[in-house]
């Protein structure tokens, strides 16, 4: 477990967040006295699959298709 101040969990949030999805522990401390803590969740990866395969059911039974269109080639449309 590592005990940080605001400041650098604030200007190093990305750093903070890869050490917890590594699995550490990460204590947010205000003027030394800790005021949040950081934990890994974990991952129910039978959890995950179900809302996959419930999406893709929705999916076709809604008639949702993206037709010749790729994810990425909707995602640079987006940004245009």
């Amino acid at each position: 477990m590592r005990t940080i101040g605001i400041y650098e969990a604030r200007t190093h949030f990305s750093e903070v967040i890869d050490k917890v999805v590594e699995g550490e522990t990460i204590i947010i401390t205000r003027h030394g006295s800790p005021v949040a803590r950081i934990v890994p969740e974990p991952l129910d990866r039978a959890a995950v699959h179900a809302m996959i395969d419930d999406w893709f059911e929705y999916r076709n039974k809604a008639g949702i298709t993206l037709g010749d269109l790729t994810i990425r080639e909707l995602i640079d449309e987006g940004k245009r």
